[in-house]
């Protein structure tokens, strides 16, 4: 409409959307994606002895930990916010059967229970693959060649009632065998320990990003690898039958394994699934960001922040990553 006013005319401009002009305060409280430290979960490599703090080469800032110096993290990790840890054993010997993943001297059970005594408000989740158990680097019980599924759901059993004795929270099987979510529900409610919860790595992919990883704790195979029982990086579809059976077999959260790439699977799942849905941030994810960073090639906090976004955005409600700490002091500091 042209309105005429001391002799000029006038064009009333018409409506247009805002996009919003504000402060950074402002942003954070509208923000549509909530990013928070009780969203995250703090992976650790546990070794055997005391006084131990070695460095991880391609896990820039990440060490395999004593219980001692575990104990100095896991205070670390309640200030800031952080809900639980994820454990991962380096076992003082390794055989064909993983038999050290039981052990209760071993590095994993002993770090349990320092945490439970000491922070008892700390959520303890351990990983019950074999990989880091095993002389062959498999995710089980090898015969005549091939992984064979049932003899490694006994192992994996006696591994879940081992850390449950010594106080985990909740145990995460990652070995994705056929069953193993029905096998360590059953098993843990006959000895009674009905409310410790299990995490699956339901949807775990057969990825290249899990190099560090298994340079970590040397899980590498020594033959074969391990495309035969991990899923196929082009499948979907697969991923939600996988999340689904797990989901019947009595799974209390569910994984998606690595995040990044399979941000579309995170979405797929969480449409399918109604439990917590949990994103592995992997170690590959990991030194990409450091080594880029180290070079001054990207703004770490902004790229890392972004990626969180990303796997929030997909579906995520839990985030397992080797920057929580740093994440939950830029969050706790704004």
């Amino acid at each position: 409409m042209n309105i005429k006013q001391t002799g000029h005319l006038i064009k009333t401009p018409k409506f247009r959307p805002r996009r919003l002009r504000a402060t950074e305060a402002i942003r954070s409280m509208v923000r549509e994606t909530k990013l928070l430290p009780s969203d995250l979960i703090y992976p650790i490599f546990a070794v055997n002895g005391t006084g131990r703090k070695e460095p991880i080469e391609p896990l820039p800032g990440i060490n395999r930990l004593s219980v001692d110096y575990i104990l100095e993290k896991a205070g670390e990790v309640r200030a800031l916010g952080i809900p639980a840890l994820l454990l991962f054993g380096i076992p003082a010997y390794k055989d064909a059967r993983g038999s050290a993943a039981s052990d209760p001297e071993e590095a994993v059970q002993r770090a349990i229970s320092a945490i439970k005594e000491r922070f008892p408000e700390i959520l303890v989740i351990t990983d019950l693959c074999l990989c880091e158990y095993t002389d062959h680097g498999h995710c089980g019980v090898v015969e005549d060649g091939r992984v064979d599924n049932d003899k490694t759901l006994e192992v994996l059993l006696e591994a879940a009632l081992s850390h449950a004795r010594a106080g985990a929270d909740i145990v995460a099987p990652s070995d994705m065998m056929d069953g193993r979510v029905a096998a360590i529900r059953a098993g843990l409610d006959q000895e009674g320990f009905c409310e410790t919860a299990i995490l699956s790595y339901a949807v775990k992919y057969a990825s290249a990003f899990y190099g560090p990883f298994r340079e970590a704790v040397g899980s590498a195979p020594r033959h074969g690898c391990r495309r035969s029982y991990q899923m196929d990086p082009g499948n979907v579809r697969e991923a939600l039958k996988e999340a689904a059976l797990d989901v019947e077999e009595g799974a209390d959260m569910i994984m998606v394994k690595p995040a990044l790439s399979y941000l579309d699977v995170i979405r797929a799942v969480r449409e399918e699934v109604n439990l917590p849905l949990a994103a592995y941030n992997v170690s590959g994810e990991y030194a990409m960001v450091k080594a880029a960073a180290e070079n001054g090639w990207i703004d770490e906090q902004k790229v890392i922040m972004e990626q969180l976004f990303s796997m929030k955005r997909a579906g995520a409600d839990l985030i397992i990553t080797y920057h929580a700490l740093d994440v939950a002091r830029w969050l706790n500091d704004f």
